[in-house]
Order: structure tokens, then sequence, then C-alpha cells
């Protein structure tokens, strides 16, 4: 599979919290854009830090049962979610944390670990303020010193980059995305949220607020470059896996499959996943109410 890159790549501020079902549930448009443009998409994390203590969401009114009746709710969207109440309310400042540390320790597994934290918050019901908890999480990423990580959480470096990250997402006040009404005023200063995409090429910035479909990454990239290598939805969905970082939910599948403004053919990905697994080229493993799936 050819490589795409760009003579100047497109910054990609992704604004988000692993503790965030919507930012979950936007991994399928995600999934989509890394196909299309692979490396002409430069892509930041950007910890939003929603919660230090898990007091400020019980004072809000969260329960385990009303979160857990709360996931059901986002199925829609196609990502898996264990229906299965939590222990307790978690914070997610500590996960957030665990993000940041890996980018400095092990910057190449920092999406990875997001990924995990996601993974772990949403489909194995892990309280993210736990250090056992986060350590369970983080033991899916290949190579990764979990213990360094743990151990770095309350390094004074770590403290300040995620600081740092944490008051650039609290800059959304007259944005955009303020307009679209896609901000937030939780805790102070208006926010990014969940998982706003802010894009920059040669000056120019151009904000996707908050969920988003597909097609409004896409007019945003197209407007910022129209240069911009991109690639057309592959055969087959052991295109799609072998080209992934990472374990794809269906719906992600299904998602970089759809042609145009096709809508994701969920069933038809599936019946395409579950011949691959049957011919040994795939792997499926359970995840929630759905299944997450790699090649062999």
């Amino acid at each position: 599979m050819e490589r795409l890159t760009a003579s100047v790549p497109i910054d990609v501020a992704h604004f988000t919290d692993p503790g965030c079902p919507w930012a979950w549930s936007a991994s399928p448009a995600h999934a989509v854009l890394r196909w299309r443009y692979g490396d002409a998409l430069r892509w930041r994390l950007v910890m939003i830090g929603l919660t230090e203590r898990a007091e400020q969401y019980v004072a809000r009114g969260y329960t385990p049962a009303g979160q857990a009746l709360g996931y059901m709710r986002f199925r829609r969207y196609g990502m898996p979610f264990a229906a299965a109440p939590r222990r307790r309310i978690g914070a997610t400042g500590r996960a957030c944390r665990a993000v940041v540390a890996t980018r400095l320790l092990d910057p190449p597994r920092e999406e990875h670990v997001f990924r995990a934290l996601q993974l772990g918050m949403f489909t194995d019901g892990l309280v993210l303020d736990d250090d056992a908890d986060i350590a369970r999480a983080l033991e899916r990423v290949n190579g990764l010193d979990v213990r360094a990580v743990l151990a770095a959480l309350g390094d004074p470096e770590v403290e300040r980059r995620y600081e740092a990250d944490r008051a650039e997402a609290r800059t959304a006040a007259g944005s955009a995305t303020e307009l679209q009404g896609k901000a937030a005023r939780t805790d102070g200063p208006v926010r990014y949220t969940a998982p706003s995409l802010v894009f920059q090429a040669d000056g120019r910035r151009l904000e996707a607020g908050g969920f988003q479909p597909v097609e409004a990454y896409d007019v945003v990239v197209a407007n910022l470059d129209p240069a911009l290598p991109r690639r057309d939805p592959p055969d087959h969905a052991l295109d799609v896996l072998r080209a992934a970082p990472f374990a794809l939910a269906t719906a992600e599948v299904a998602a970089v499959l759809a042609r145009g403004n096709d809508a994701p053919d969920r069933g038809a990905a599936e019946a395409q996943l579950i011949e691959l697994v049957a011919a040994g080229d795939a792997v499926r493993e359970a995840a929630g109410d759905g299944a997450l799936w790699s090649a062999s």
C-alpha cells in the first residue's frame, strides 16, 4: 500500500479525553481520515482533563448505573460499549497524565496508550483514576513499560505538560467551536469538547469542534490543501486491518470501506471480517457489545 505524505503536512490538534464517550464514538470518522490522508495529517493529542476528582461527576448526578445506561445510547454510532455498571465513578485526570507521561517516555506509543485507556473505560468498565486499573488498560500496549508510565504520573515535568494541555484546551472562547455550540464551560474558561479537531496549515486555522461527521472533516482538509494526496476506499476489509496501527472495531472498518457519502455498511464489513477470521487472516477479540479485529 502506498504511503501518503505531503510536502507540508496539515497539523491536527486533537482535543480529547479518554473518559469521553463522544470521543470514543468519533473513532470511525478519525479512522477514515487516517486512511485517506495518512502522514499528510500530523496528529497531536491535547488532553482536556475533564475532571480531577470523582466527586465532580458525583456532584453532577453521575452514578454507575446512569453512566452505563448513557453508554447504551451511544451504541447507535457503532463503537462497542459494555453495559455493566463499573464499581464506582472515576475522574479522568490521572488517565490523561498517563497519556502525557507516555508522550515524554515513549512518544511512538502515545496514541496506543490513549486507545488502550478508551478501551478500558468503555469496554472493560475500568476506573481510570485507579492506578491498578490504568495498568490493566495499558497492558494491551505491546512493548510499553507500564511501570515506568505509572511511576511518572507524579513527575513535575509530566504535571507541567499536562497543565499545558489543559490550558490549551481551555482557549475556545470566541472560536468557531463555541459558535456552533460545541464548546463547554464546566470549570472556568470556555474549553474545547472532545473530540474537537483543529487543523492548521500555512498560517490558516480551521476548526471542527466536538463530535462531527467525517464529511465535516473532509471539507476542512480539502479547503486547507486541495492538492493533498487522498487515498480511495480500499476494496476489502483486510486492507483496512493491515494499515491500522491497532485493532479496529467493526464500525471503524465499515467507515473506511464506505464510498463517497454512502452510509457505512456494518453488516457487510462484519461479514468480510468473519470470513477473514475463518481463513486465518484476522483475529477477533470480543469487546463490550461488539468486537475488535486485527490482521493475523
